[in-house]
């Protein structure tokens, strides 16, 4: 399976509650209100959107990597409301390795509703059935209990403390290590 042949034009996905697609500029101002959020910012990797020129920057990012057809995040978009409240991708993928890491973000105001567990449950479909994939992992903080949450709730099992493994807003982070296999689902 190449990247190109899922990446060239990212499908949209559907669940009970949720359509993810393809970030667009329309998106824009809810992004900013999530990504503007402290609590929002405080366990990825980028930093606080200060202005909507952030968000704008990073928008172009996605977009870049839509057109390059390379790995790049679906948006989650509300179906009852049309609202786009935030995304879910694969942060790497390794067709020949068969393997895949996902990552997620959420605006503030729908967490704990079980919303971002439904589009990583999509993805891990998704990526067994149509990316061929064997093995797909996600890792958070140690101390984003959500994030666990989310990620024991999607089906993954814990495999362990990756020590100082990431160097994020000036520190090495500890990070939680959790992996769902074909078998497993």
């Amino acid at each position: 399976m190449e990247i190109e042949m899922i990446y060239t034009d990212l499908p949209n996905l559907e669940t009970e509650r949720l359509i993810l697609r393809k970030v667009t500029a329309d998106d824009l101002e809810d992004m900013y209100l999530y990504a503007s959020n402290e609590d929002v910012a405080k366990y990825v990797t980028w930093n606080t959107h200060k202005t909507i020129t952030d968000t704008k920057e990073f928008f172009e990012f996605i977009s870049n990597k839509y057109e390059n057809h390379q790995v790049a995040p679906w948006g989650i978009e509300l179906k009852e409301t049309g609202k786009f409240i935030g995304t879910v991708d694969y942060v790497w993928w390794q067709p020949s390795q068969k393997m895949a890491e996902t990552g997620y973000v959420l605006s503030k105001d729908y967490w704990g509703k079980g919303i971002t567990t439904e589009a990583v449950k999509e993805i891990i479909r998704f990526g067994f059935n149509e990316m061929d994939l064997v093995r797909i992992q996600a890792k958070c903080f140690v101390e984003n209990i959500g994030s666990s949450r989310v990620m024991e709730k999607s089906g993954m099992q814990f495999e362990g403390v990756i020590r100082k493994g990431m160097f994020v807003k000036g520190q090495h982070q500890d990070l939680k290590l959790y992996s769902i296999i074909r078998e497993e689902v």
